[in-house]
């Protein structure tokens, strides 16, 4: 059986920079006429920035749709410099900034544009979704960011390769009117913020939205005898932990692999979940490499699907960040990311002790 995307793993059984080396090829092979399409979070590759504008120069149409100002509010100021500068992109970056609440020097409270979004037009139309930023440079200079946000070019992270025409179709025209205009204030009561879009076995959807959490939602209509693991980034959302807590207390089958830093899944999450019966694990690689996974698998009544993007179970990602979403039923992309969570599991992934129990 075949599916319909392109799935690729980041990892320590991989080549460091294994995942932005993928994109790299792909901007290598857009012809003259093509088109190049991004959005994206942390952007500190400075030799995959110099292809984007290598492509530009050889005639390929390239916008790219960057974070003014993530989390680390500096992070992208070399890349931004590099593709603003009189041989860069032109009009082909914009740089998306949202107002926020005042935060510490080096630090930004604000929504963010939080999607990871690779779009090609050729040799084929594809266009990637998942966990994955070029957020490191291979000449590494800036090791106190890296130590912040973790090296994403040796940790676990996945592309997922969309080749369906209607989704790759409509992916392209999101990026492009991201690119335009940024979004105001009230983008999320728009049409196009809360529209789903379904192609073959798989939906997307997208935030900021006044709607209910596409994943919550799907989640909630399970029985109670399904198989749910999550694999997480980040976990701190009361809501999301009451409702994890939920799911688990009408019987279903729970686990919950998680990052191993206190900051994106806090102690107080892990001892809630415990405390209520959820089979929780906390990644402790050796090589003290980030588990940025983004992914669900669920298993019920005899269907799997496959739920994976950019969303994290945080406050910011539920209510003000610009994320992607997709919920697949394609099988055989299931048995991709099945295979890949077991292997993570046994390599890296232990039970916590459980305390006694404090309130999240």
């Amino acid at each position: 059986m075949k599916s319909s995307a392109e799935v690729y793993f980041g990892g320590p059984d991989q080549s460091a920079g294994y995942l932005r080396n993928v994109l790299e090829e792909h901007i290598a092979a857009v012809p003259s006429g093509g088109s190049i399409d991004w959005v994206t979070y942390y952007f500190r590759d400075l030799k995959l920035a110099e292809a984007l504008i290598q492509a530009r120069k050889r005639g390929v149409k390239v916008t790219l749709s960057l974070a003014g100002k993530p989390r680390t509010a500096d992070a992208n100021d070399a890349v931004i410099a590099m593709l603003s500068g009189p041989e860069g992109l032109g009009d082909g970056l914009r740089l998306v900034t949202f107002p926020g609440l005042p935060a510490p020097p080096g630090r930004t409270w604000a929504p963010q544009l939080h999607e990871k979004l690779y779009c090609f037009s050729h040799p084929k139309p594809i266009a990637f979704i998942g966990s994955f930023n070029p957020s490191g440079n291979q000449a590494e200079e800036r090791l106190d960011i890296i130590r912040e946000i973790g090296d994403q070019d040796k940790g676990y992270n996945t592309l997922i390769g969309l080749t369906d025409a209607e989704l790759v179709t409509q992916l392209v025209k999101h990026a492009r009117n991201l690119h335009k205009a940024q979004p105001g204030l009230f983008y999320r009561f728009s049409a196009d913020a809360n529209k789903a879009i379904q192609s073959g076995d798989t939906t997307l959807h997208f935030w900021p939205r006044t709607r209910s959490h596409p994943v919550m939602q799907f989640l909630s209509k399970v029985s109670d005898n399904a198989h749910v693991r999550i694999f997480a980034s980040h976990i701190r959302s009361k809501a999301a932990v009451n409702f994890m807590i939920e799911l688990a207390s009408r019987g279903v089958d729970l686990e919950i692999f998680a990052e191993a830093t206190y900051r994106r899944v806090t102690s107080k999450v892990e001892q809630r979940l415990m405390s209520a019966g959820v089979r929780f694990k906390r990644s402790r690689n050796t090589d003290e490499l980030p588990m940025h996974l983004k992914l669900v698998l669920v298993e019920d009544r005899g269907q799997v699907w496959s739920i994976f993007g950019s969303f994290n179970w945080t406050n910011p990602s539920f209510w003000l960040n610009h994320e992607i979403a997709a919920i697949s039923s394609d099988p055989e992309l299931f048995r991709v990311f099945s295979e890949r969570c077991d292997w993570i599991e046994k390599r890296d992934f232990v039970l916590p002790v459980q305390t006694d129990l404090v309130t999240a």
